[in-house]
């Protein structure tokens, strides 16, 4: 699976799931975007970690919940790259608590990041593709998104949200070349998952049939194949990647 010559914008890519995405879409020769917030020093370092596999790699600071923000970020990638041929929406936060704690700031900022965020850069790199007539679009959801899970209503949420609107633009985008499709990992181990306590991972793995919990390779591996031509007649679809966890 070849990806010489392609770029690609991947958000929430300076760590976990994002970073996994960026170095498995480098190793098969794509040059990389990397948009991501937070750490300035955790950026760089994803950025030279990205270049050593040989590819043109960018680094660009925004808030995928901000619309202009966003505008600005895929204006910038197109000027320096040139075009954009993959979108990987990965930049995604977590407010987890019972809906009786919960907030209208914890809901308002995870659905802002993770459901607005998703809309914003697609918003952004709609007419690029249309005119282009091709690309690839993959949006990471969750198995929360597709079955629900106590103390996460605003990520639940957020995720359903997000395979709603990969659906609705994939039927948009269908007769242009383009796909969109989305990959709904289940519990995978990042930073997100590691502040859980060691009781609570049990809980999970004990859960999975495969009696693990995922890598972001894992993701990464599903989401490059999405992205490639061998999967040029795929499009609306949900992958879960979750080791049987929600079949």
């Amino acid at each position: 699976m070849s990806l010489e010559n392609k770029t690609a914008v991947v958000t929430g890519a300076s760590r976990g799931i994002g970073l996994a995405v960026a170095k498995k879409l480098a190793s098969q020769g794509a040059n990389i975007a990397i948009l991501y917030v937070g750490n300035v020093e955790e950026g760089e370092n994803a950025k030279k970690e990205i270049e050593a596999l040989g590819v043109k790699v960018g680094l660009y600071y925004c808030d995928v919940s901000n619309f202009e923000e966003s505008k600005a970020a895929v204006d910038k990638v197109i000027e320096d790259f040139g075009g954009i041929d993959i979108l990987v929406n990965n930049a995604g936060i977590v407010r987890d608590k019972l809906v009786i704690k919960l907030s209208e700031e914890d809901f308002d900022s995870v659905i802002n990041v993770n459901l607005k965020g998703t809309f914003n850069m697609i918003k952004h790199t709609y007419t690029h593709f249309m005119k282009k007539r091709a690309g690839r679009i993959v949006n990471v959801s969750s198995i929360v998104g597709l079955q629900g899970n106590a103390g996460q209503a605003n990520y639940s949420a957020s995720k359903a949200g997000v395979i709603g609107i990969t659906k609705s633009v994939a039927r948009e985008l269908a007769g242009r070349g383009v796909t969109v499709n989305a990959v709904a990992p289940g519990y995978i181990m990042t930073d997100m998952t590691n502040a859980l306590s060691d009781k609570v991972k049990e809980q999970f793995t004990s859960a999975i049939p495969m009696k693990r919990g995922g890598l972001p390779e894992d993701v990464a591996n599903v989401i490059a194949f999405l992205c490639s031509d061998d999967a040029s007649y795929v499009t609306g679809e949900v992958i879960r990647v979750d080791g049987g966890l929600a079949m």
